[in-house]
């Protein structure tokens, strides 16, 4: 089952004088993490590096930021999906200590770097939404909306035409058992437009 992460968290490693800053959080996609990237460089300017990756939606990056190739964004890159991560930027800031570490030791210093900030990381399962849409009678939205809350369900969208035609999103394991309850209380009167699925985080 793949990973979110709850909220951002940092580590700090000193190898041989070099200061490694390390953070992990959620991203959604690969346009924040360039754009959290800049930021970074932004408010660490003595920095020599600041290399990172990204792992979501399909999408992934890994940033070496003028280390030896392969040594830097590759290795934090695999930490996150060994993790079975989705949705997670990993950034690491590196200050220049006086001596060159090797390509084993960078490998080293920037997996750790990012190990160390997911040991105190608290990750949160990804649930599978499913979105479903339904036509009603005017008389029977109030029951409707009684029901998605009880559900804990998100209301996306509500539209007034004929009928009213309700969007909403819950855990796909729960949505058969939701539609036949509605159905049931909603006498037949309820109808059914075609579903989609979506991954959020619970």
């Amino acid at each position: 089952m793949p990973y979110a992460l709850a909220q951002p968290v940092h580590s700090e490693l000193i190898i041989k004088k070099s200061r490694f800053i390390g953070c992990v959080e959620a991203m959604a996609d690969r346009a924040g993490a360039s754009a959290r990237v800049a930021a970074l460089k932004a408010e660490h300017p003595g920095a020599v590096h600041v290399c990172w990756a990204f792992s979501g939606g399909g999408q992934s990056a890994a940033v070496d930021d003028g280390e030896p190739s392969g040594t830097a964004g590759r290795p934090m890159l695999e930490v996150l999906r060994h993790q079975d991560l989705e949705g997670v930027l990993a950034t690491v800031v590196r200050y220049w200590g006086g001596t060159k570490l090797g390509a084993g030791g960078l490998v080293r210093a920037y997996t750790d770097a990012v190990a160390q900030a997911l040991l105190k990381a608290q990750k949160v399962p990804l649930v599978k939404l499913q979105t479903l849409r339904c036509t009603v009678p005017y008389a029977f939205e109030g029951l409707l909306r009684r029901e998605i809350e009880a559900a804990q369900a998100q209301l996306l969208e509500v539209l007034h035409g004929s009928q009213v035609e309700l969007s909403f999103a819950l855990p796909a394991p729960a949505a058969a058992e939701f539609v036949a309850r509605l159905n049931d209380a909603g006498q037949g009167r309820i109808g059914w437009l075609k579903p989609q699925t979506a991954d959020e985080p619970d």
